[in-house]
C-alpha cells in the first residue's frame, strides 16, 4: 500500500509539472517558463566585484509590448561605445591632419569670409570613417552632447615680414544653417618698421553639439591667402565626445 502511495504521488508531481512547464503571473496565457504581466521588485543582490564571468540582465523593448529579459556580455555594452567593434575607440572619436595639399572650400551656406580646410577620410589618423563626409569636408556629429575639440592650422612656415588678416575658425552647420562657433585671428603687429605676424593659431575647448551637426573646419578673411603657401601648410584636428 506504502508503494503504491509513492508512485501515485510521484506521478501526480511528474503530471503537475508538466502542466506547470509555464507559469503566469498576473496572466492567463503565459508564453515563457515565467511570464510576469506586472512590476518585479528584488530586495537584495549581491555585488559583483567585477563583469568577468558575470552576464547583465537587460529587456528586449519589442514593439509587440513582450518586453523578454535577455541576458547580455558585458562586453557587448563596451563595444555600443565603439565604431565597428573597435573596442576602446569612442564612437564620437575622430582625429585627422594634412601635411600638404591644403585647399579651402567654399560653400553658400558658410559665413562670409570663412572656407574649411579639403580634410578627407585619407588624412584619419584614428576614428572610424562613419563620422566623417569627404563630398563637403565635414565631420558628423553622431550624437548629442558635449565635444571637446582642438584645431591648429600654420601658414606656410608659420612667419611672414608682413601683416596677415586672416585666423582659424570652426563652423557649425545645423539644418542647413552655418554657424560659426569659434574663431581666433593669425597674430599680426606692426612694429614702425616692419611688420610681422605670426600664422599659427590653434583653437580648443568645448562644445554643445546635436547629433546630426555638421563640423567644418577652416580658416577666417581667407581670401587674401597666397594659394601656394596654402598648398605648402599644415592642419590638424582632433574632436571627442566628453559628457551627454
Amino acid at each position: 500500500m506504502k508503494t503504491r502511495m509513492i508512485i501515485t504521488a510521484l506521478c501526480l508531481f511528474s503530471s503537475s509539472s508538466l502542466m506547470l512547464a509555464q507559469v503566469g503571473i498576473n496572466t492567463t496565457t503565459p508564453q515563457s517558463t515565467l511570464d510576469v504581466n506586472g512590476n518585479m521588485k528584488i530586495r537584495q543582490m549581491p555585488t559583483a566585484a567585477t563583469t568577468t564571468g558575470f552576464q547583465i540582465l537587460a529587456v528586449n523593448q519589442n514593439t509587440g509590448g513582450d518586453f523578454e529579459v535577455t541576458r547580455i556580455n558585458p562586453q557587448l555594452i563596451a563595444d555600443l561605445a565603439t565604431q565597428g567593434g573597435v573596442t576602446g575607440i569612442p564612437a564620437s572619436v575622430y582625429s585627422a591632419r594634412k601635411t600638404a595639399g591644403v585647399t579651402l572650400v567654399s560653400a553658400t551656406v558658410f559665413p562670409t569670409g570663412f572656407q574649411a580646410v579639403n580634410f578627407v577620410n585619407a588624412e584619419r589618423t584614428v576614428g572610424a570613417s562613419a563620422v566623417f563626409t569627404d563630398n563637403d569636408n565635414t565631420y558628423n556629429v553622431p550624437s548629442t552632447g558635449i565635444y571637446e575639440i582642438n584645431y591648429t592650422f600654420r601658414y606656410g612656415q608659420g612667419l611672414f615680414a608682413q601683416l596677415v588678416t586672416a585666423g582659424v575658425g570652426i563652423v557649425r552647420t545645423r539644418n542647413g544653417v552655418s554657424t560659426l562657433i569659434d574663431a581666433r585671428a593669425f597674430m599680426s603687429q606692426n612694429l614702425g618698421f616692419a611688420e610681422m605676424a605670426i600664422a599659427q593659431e590653434t583653437l580648443n575647448g568645448l562644445y554643445p553639439f546635436q547629433a546630426g551637426d555638421k563640423i567644418s573646419f577652416g580658416l577666417t578673411n581667407s581670401t587674401s591667402l597666397n594659394p601656394t603657401i596654402l598648398g605648402a601648410s599644415t592642419a590638424n584636428f582632433n574632436i571627442a565626445k566628453v559628457s551627454n
